[in-house]
Formats: structure tokens, sequence, C-alpha cells
């Protein structure tokens, strides 16, 4: 019975909750139902891990004596001694370990068990708040898709507001993901809280790291990156990277992605799993030109994205082409000279031969937007440097030709 109901324990305190528009029952009733349910989820808990123990020692020794009350070859001064160093044990709390001894427990946590640690008492909410325990939670989960754009969107919001809002702490505690992960200790300081001052104090400096990991976590938050292939691989938009605001859904793993709108056309809001989303590549908006400063370089090989869009009305997207050879030389490493060359080729191979999208000139010293009639608008060019970058738009290339 107890093994049934454990894995729903964590769903009831979703159902215990009352609907913040329409309260069915007095505050304090819920409050007491959560304690309640958390109780019993420990208690289970304990108590499951007490029955495998024993049956575990039961089996390893099913003929063994019991334990003597009484331990033999220790003298009376040892056994004092031991009872001594025991009771010193016990009394011991975690904000007596040495510095050192505690910043390295206090490391091995995870995000959420930091934050129930911050309600147990002001000296440990100081010390895992610190911005140097959250400094590898960020980089492992959001070093790979936060960029300068989303720093700054951040930081403008920290001016605005003093300490940290309270409910988005709470959100991103209490979201699926970590559900199953609540202490009875978390609960039971945010009900003191509200018992002395009628709601819980607003303690976490919004300028820290855990502030900017929670407000990340809880999807309140949303931040400019770009899109590999939007619109669910819309084959308009194959090997393709478009800008979009997103916000996190920790509920699925994924992110939700606002497109700007295309002409009159509002784009339906999509979700995008973590392996299609990139920092935007410059800092020019989706509506403005890139200026171009890498035309001077480029030779055949090189491998470049160039903004495009349809018409003035849509915004610009990058798209992966490589620069390829004039109709006149031979690919010879020896006798090509298209770097000399004031036209450059562009190659998107991802299409047919044939096709009217696989082959771009440009004028190397002129160039700025490029209008193609029935081709749309191409814009600026950005070489790729880094090795990971082009595999990654490898990943996305299709499996056939497009027409």
């Amino acid at each position: 019975m107890f093994l049934f109901l454990k894995p729903f324990l964590p769903f009831l305190m979703l159902l215990i909750k009352p609907h913040p528009r329409k309260p069915l029952f007095p505050s304090w009733v819920c409050e007491f139902g959560l304690i309640s349910v958390l109780l019993c989820q420990e208690f289970i808990h304990h108590s499951l891990n007490w029955v495998k123990d024993v049956s575990i020692s039961g089996a390893q020794n099913p003929k063994s004596p019991p334990t003597m009350p009484f331990r033999f070859g220790r003298s009376l001064e040892a056994e004092s001694a031991h009872e001594a160093a025991e009771a010193a044990m016990a009394g011991m709390r975690i904000l007596d370990l040495p510095d050192l001894a505690l910043e390295l427990i206090l490391a091995k946590l995870s995000p959420a068990d930091l934050c129930n640690m911050v309600y147990v008492c002001r000296s440990l909410r100081d010390r895992c708040s610190s911005d140097h325990l959250w400094e590898r939670h960020m980089r492992e989960k959001w070093s790979l898709i936060i960029g300068d754009e989303a720093r700054r969107k951040w930081e403008l919001r920290v001016s605005s507001m003093g300490n940290f809002i309270e409910d988005e702490a709470e959100a991103a505690v209490n979201s699926n993901a970590w559900m199953g992960k609540l202490s009875p200790s978390w609960l039971l300081s945010r009900l003191n809280y509200k018992k002395e001052g009628g709601k819980t104090p607003s303690c976490l400096p919004s300028n820290s790291l855990i502030s900017f990991f929670l407000a990340l976590e809880s999807g309140r938050f949303s931040f400019p990156a770009q899109v590999y292939n939007r619109e669910y691989w819309h084959a308009g938009f194959v090997l393709s990277c478009y800008d979009a605001e997103i916000s996190y859904n920790s509920s699925s793993n994924n992110f939700y992605a606002r497109y700007p709108a295309h002409g009159k056309r509002i784009p339906p809001i999509e979700e995008v799993p973590w392996e299609r989303l990139r920092p935007p590549s410059v800092g020019t908006s989706a509506n403005d030109l890139y200026i171009s400063h890498c035309l001077s370089e480029l030779q055949p090989g090189d491998y470049i994205e160039i903004q495009w869009r349809r018409n003035k009305e849509f915004p610009y997207g990058w798209w992966y082409g490589v620069v390829g050879h004039l109709e006149m030389c031979d690919g010879s490493q020896h006798s090509c000279n298209c770097h000399a060359s004031d036209t450059i080729v562009l190659e998107f191979n991802h299409y047919a031969p044939g096709s009217s999208w696989r082959r771009k000139t440009i004028s190397r010293k002129e160039h700025r937007e490029d209008r193609e009639e029935n081709n749309g608008f191409y814009g600026g060019i950005r070489k790729i440097q880094k090795k990971e970058e082009i595999t990654k738009w490898m990943q996305f290339w299709p499996a056939n030709a497009l027409e």
C-alpha cells in the first residue's frame, strides 16, 4: 500500500493547494494539509528503508544470534571515552563543522537541495545563496544558450527591482521538476514566515546567481535566443536559424519559443528542445541589416551564415552556406584565384542541383542588402570561425535535397 501511494504524494500536494482566485478552504487548512502530506511522505520513506534494512540483514545472517547489550575487548576507560565521543558527535550541528568541510558539503548539493537549505536559518541562507556555489550550476545547465543579450536583459530587470521577487522563487521550487524534492523544513520555514509577517520576506539579493537561476528555472524570465529549423522543421526553414524570445518549461524540459511577427502573420508559439537553441550569434536586431566585416577575406571552402528574408516586412533569419568557386575556375588549389575576384559565390548545397536557391553571387566590395526577384532579400554575412558551429549545423542537414 505504501509503495503504491508514495509516487503520488507530490501530486497530492498540488491537489491540496488552493486555486489563487477561488479558494475553497481557509489558508490554514491547506497549510496543515501540506504539512501532513509531507510528514507522511517522510514517515513512509524512513519506514520502507527500515524494513528493507531489516530484511537484508535477516537474509544475510538467518541464524545469527541477537546482538548482546554489552561489548567485549574494551576497557572501562575506553568505553567511557567512546561514549563521550558519541555524545559530543550527537550534539554537533552542521554549522559546527569547519568552514572548508561545510563548503565541500554544500558544493555537492543539487540546486533544489540548496534552495531547501536557504530556508533553514540565516547563516545557511547566506552561505547557500553565495555566487561561487551557483556558478557551477549556471554553467552546467544554462551556459550553452545564455548569451550577452540575455545577461543584459537580466541586468536591466535587476536594476528595476529591489530584492528578489518572492513568487519567482516559489514558482521555481514548486515546479514539477522539483516537487518531489521539497523538504518539510522548507515548508515549515515558509509557514513560520507567514505567521510572523504575513508573507515570506524577499531575502535573496536580486543581483545574485541564485536569483538568476531561479528566474530561469521558473520560466517567468524570458530571454532572446535563436532557434534552428523553426516551426517544427518546416521545409521552408531547413538549415536556418531565427531569433526568438524563449522561456523554460520545467515540466517537459523544453522551451516555449515566440517568434517576431511576419508582416500580419503571428507565428505560433513552438515548444523547442535544448539541442535546437543557441545564443544570438550577433548583437544586431532581427529587423536590421548586419554589417559584414569578413567579405575581404572570404575564399572557397569557408563556411558562412547569411541573412535572408522574404520581404521588408519580415525579420531576417540566418541561413547556412559555403563559399564556392567561380564558374570559370576548375577548383584547383594551385590555379584558383577566386579569393582575388570581386564576385563571391555562395552555395547552399542542401538544395538540389538546378534549384534557384542553390547558388547566389554577391559583390565583395559593394554588398549590402541584395534583392533577387522571387527569391527575397539577402543581407549581411558572417564567417563561421568555430568547428563546433559547423558541427552543430551539420546535425540539421536534411536527409534529402530540397527543391
